[in-house]
C-alpha cells in the first residue's frame, strides 16, 4: 500500500519516533514524503521514502495529485493546530481530498498508531480493490 507522511516542523521528531517505532510495519509498503520529512525519516529508520518538494515548496499539492488519482492508500499528517502553516490552503486540501476519496488520514499520533495497527492487521486491504 502507498502511505504518505508529512509532519510539520515542530512534530518531525514525533514522525520519526512514530517512523522507529512502526518500522517493522512501514518497510512493507510504498513511503511517501514531503522532502524534509522524508529525509529526516529516512536518517533514522533506513527505510526508503519517495520524496516529494519540502511541503511549503509544492509537496502537499504533489501528496494531493496522487490522493486525486487514487494511488494513495493512507495519509498520516501529524499537524500542529497551534501553529498554522503559512501554506495552510494546501494543508487543508489534503484532509478535503482524502474525505472526497474516502483515503484513511491520521492528523496525531493516536490515530496514525490505529491506522498502521489496522494496516499490519489487514483491516485496510479493502483499499487494494478500490
Amino acid at each position: 500500500m502507498n502511505i504518505g507522511l508529512i509532519a510539520h516542523d515542530s512534530k518531525k521528531k514525533l514522525m520519526q519516533n512514530f517512523c522507529i517505532a512502526y518500522k517493522g510495519i512501514l518497510n512493507k509498503h510504498e513511503l511517501y514524503s514531503t522532502g524534509t520529512t522524508g529525509r529526516l525519516i529516512e536518517e533514522v529508520t533506513n527505510l526508503t521514502v519517495h520524496k516529494y518538494l519540502a511541503g511549503h515548496l509544492g509537496g502537499e499539492q504533489q501528496l494531493g495529485t496522487q490522493i486525486e488519482t487514487n494511488d494513495m492508500d493512507m495519509v498520516i499528517f501529524l499537524r500542529d493546530p497551534e501553529k498554522p502553516a503559512k501554506h495552510e490552503p494546501d494543508v487543508a486540501n489534503i484532509f478535503r481530498l482524502c474525505d472526497i476519496h474516502n483515503i484513511p488520514l491520521a492528523t496525531n499520533l493516536a490515530t496514525a498508531e490505529v491506522l498502521v495497527l489496522a494496516l499490519d492487521r489487514g483491516d485496510l486491504a479493502w483499499r487494494e480493490y478500490v
